[in-house]
């Protein structure tokens, strides 16, 4: 019996795997500036200092984490809330663009939490102008944000005063904090105060969406939702429709993706990779087929901890978990994979896991690399 072909707008998983890699720059590590790949990638996901280190140095060829560092003091790129309500490391000047677009999805994240019912009906404009004003004057942690406003609004919780400035006023987290090596708390001022520009205007989520599909596509509707946190894109899709070519996956969703932008053949050669904890990787899709097995997915990556950790992509996928284990003298990077693991996959993570070390541990007098199978 003859099968049929599939109709030539059919992408599988393994099609959408390679043209995300492509997009996310881990088919082949480019020769990017740091700001020009931060600004492809719509920003890193920043809740801890480090996994933005980690999603460079897996991506861009040559990178140094002092390249970071130093853009941070000169406060070209920043760390504050933006998609999914969630710490990013991005741009100043994306920061500047998108958070107006997002906006209103931060401000729903707070009306939906504790900390949303625990400010007992204070006024969000009034605590955000008074918040502004005490960030701007100096830095502060949400702890002493809370306590100060706690005075001028004593019937609100003061972690929840605190939430709601985060939320009505762009927070940067300023340095120490965030910067390889050194330790701080995580204080905030504004995003305005800091840069000394001001936001842009708040308008429609068109141009996200296209910077969205240069980076993660093609994509559902539904995944942009989920990347973004917006809700209801799909009239804002619609609108660029015209601009956009239009697929459909094993599912029979239909995907939406530029005209111009890579999609290689699905047999394109992925290498090796250890790819950071919390990397935007794997957390912007709603259907996460495309980059590992939904099971392994769930139990071993997002789990109910909220931890992400650090990944190993075998063959493009999810195929394992990494972490540093420092015990001075000794620095151990352990991969745990979640099968057993072919001569040639072994020895390209075994060379993948040698640059990891003499990046994240050169002043360590020892290394060590460890190979273990998950339970």
């Amino acid at each position: 019996m003859k099968h049929r072909a599939p109709p030539p707008d059919l992408l599988t998983p393994r099609a959408l795997n390679r043209a995300l890699l492509a997009r996310q720059l881990l088919l082949e590590r480019a020769r990017l500036t740091v700001p020009q790949a931060l600004e492809h990638l719509v920003g890193l996901q920043a809740q801890a200092p480090n996994p933005p280190y980690y999603g460079l140095w897996s991506r861009l060829e040559g990178f140094r984490p002092e390249a970071l560092s130093a853009l941070m003091q000169q406060r070209k790129v920043v760390r504050l809330a933006l998609m999914r309500s969630t710490l990013h490391l991005v741009t100043a000047c994306d920061a500047l663009r998108l958070r107006p677009v997002l906006q209103p999805m931060v401000e729903r994240d707070l009306e939906s939490s504790r900390h949303g019912r625990n400010l007992a009906g204070a006024d969000r404009a009034q605590v955000a102008a008074a918040g502004r004003t005490v960030v701007d004057a100096a830095p502060l942690t949400f702890a002493e944000l809370g306590a100060l406003l706690h005075a001028q609004f004593p019937e609100a919780e003061p972690t929840a005063l605190a939430m709601a400035v985060r939320t009505h006023v762009p927070l940067v987290q300023v340095p120490p904090r965030g910067l390889w090596g050194e330790s701080g708390p995580a204080a905030h001022t504004s995003l305005e105060a800091w840069v000394g520009r001001t936001l842009g205007r708040s308008g429609a989520p068109g141009a996200l969406v296209l910077r969205y599909l240069a980076a993660f596509g093609p994509a559902t509707v539904k995944d942009v939702q989920t990347w973004s946190g917006l809700t209801q894109l799909r009239e804002a899709v619609e609108r660029l429709r015209p601009r956009l070519r239009t697929f459909c996956d094993a599912q029979g969703q239909e995907l939406f993706d530029l005209p111009d932008a890579p999609r290689p053949h699905p047999d394109t050669e992925a290498p090796a990779r250890l790819v950071a904890e919390w990397d935007n990787l794997l957390l912007s899709h709603a259907d996460r087929t495309r980059i590992a097995a939904p099971r392994e997915l769930r139990i071993r990556i997002l789990t109910k901890n909220g931890i992400i950790p650090g990944t190993v992509l075998l063959d493009g996928f999810v195929g394992g978990t990494w972490k540093l284990v420092r015990t001075r003298p000794l620095t151990t990077l352990q991969v745990e994979t979640f099968r057993p693991l072919r001569r040639q996959d072994r020895a390209a993570l075994e060379e993948e896991g040698q640059r990891l070390l003499a990046f994240a541990a050169a002043d360590a007098p020892r290394h060590a690399l460890r190979f273990a199978r998950s339970a």
